[in-house]
């Protein structure tokens, strides 16, 4: 029986998800600055997205 080699095993590991492969990354290469960059970037995708629907109004009132 032939052992399997590093490059099957790590086919065989169930995949990460998107937020949980990113953490690795800041974690091993000490990219910390990336962090606000990203939280800030997500926080006006998520007032676009209520900015365009029935949420408008109340969005338009905080600025």
């Amino acid at each position: 029986m032939v052992e399997p080699t590093k490059f099957e095993e790590a086919a065989e590991e169930k995949a990460m998800s998107l937020p949980q492969e990113f953490w690795l990354f800041l974690k091993e290469n000490k990219k910390w600055w990336l962090l606000p960059i990203v939280i800030v970037l997500a926080g006006i995708a998520i007032l676009s997205v209520f900015a365009s629907g029935s949420a408008a109004p109340f969005i338009y009132t905080i600025f």
